[in-house]
């Protein structure tokens, strides 16, 4: 069903990687307003328990529908893995995460069967896409390797660097020897790296980018901008936390300049639902 609502469209993340959504959805929807929230001073959530990652995540969606989005983009692998159906469930307007439509663009493209699957230490031990792929294939092979040194390198803007390559090749060996057609980028902040992991895997495996993906799957279902709005989109990015070079690492990750960025402090948060 297309959203026909009037407003931005939410996006939130434990930290800056979902600002790769974001740059998707600028290709994908360009005359779509965004409201973008990094929760930048309580990530990462991968180590964190269920029930925390739930309540940050009803917040941070809170705070969203607090500025008026019309629909919510979970933009942090962990968040959708652990809680997507709470807030499909709890919110008013229609929420997406980033697995699902990663996981299908696998399936679409595997052609043996064979999928591989990249991401941190608490995507992959939550086996998100792995039970999503059995569910809807009895014949898939799907295995995961965690790569926490992606993120830092990432964030450090190595995109295409001798040591990140190499570090890379060190990850994908082990699902190189499974004989993977197709690899799953499943952390937000990956594909900065893509040219890299591209580079490592070879042409015949596909990569598949949940950012790309997660835009296609808006362009399916949100009703177009009102054609009779003059003005440009205004974008709004907030933070609960500054850190140092986010600036620099933002806008290496949006791809274009990030413009003026609003702290919304944990109190603030925390206040959205009564406290942690």
């Amino acid at each position: 069903m297309a959203l026909t609502m009037q407003g931005p469209i939410g996006v939130f993340d434990s930290g800056i990687g979902g600002l790769t959504v974001v740059r998707e959805i600028f290709n994908q929807l360009p005359n779509e307003t965004v409201t973008f929230f990094g929760d930048t001073a309580r990530l990462p959530y991968g180590p964190k328990s269920s029930e925390t990652v739930i309540q940050f995540s009803r917040q941070n969606a809170q705070l969203l529908l607090s500025r008026g989005v019309r629909s919510i983009v979970v933009a942090c692998n962990t968040a959708s893995a652990v809680a997507l159906p709470t807030l499909e469930r709890e919110c008013p307007v229609p929420v997406v995460g980033v697995i699902v439509p990663g996981a299908e663009a696998a399936l679409r493209e595997t052609r043996t069967g064979r999928i591989g699957v990249v991401g941190t230490r608490g995507t992959i031990a939550s086996r998100a896409y792995d039970n999503y792929l059995a569910a809807q294939r009895a014949d898939i092979f799907v295995r995961g390797v965690p790569c926490p040194l992606l993120v830092p390198l990432a964030e450090e803007g190595w995109t295409d660097h001798p040591v990140t390559e190499r570090v890379v090749g060190e990850y994908i060996a082990p699902l190189l020897a499974e004989k993977i057609d197709t690899l799953i980028l499943g952390c937000t902040h990956y594909p900065v790296l893509k040219k890299t992991i591209q580079k490592v895997v070879g042409p015949d495996v596909v990569l598949i980018d949940n950012a790309v993906e997660t835009a296609a799957l808006l362009c399916e279902n949100l009703a177009p901008a009102d054609p009779t709005e003059t003005a440009g989109p205004i974008h709004r990015f907030m933070v609960s936390d500054v850190p140092h070079r986010f600036q620099e690492e933002a806008e290496l990750f949006l791809g274009r300049p990030i413009g003026s960025i609003e702290q919304i402090t944990l109190e603030e948060l925390e206040a959205i639902l009564g406290g942690p």
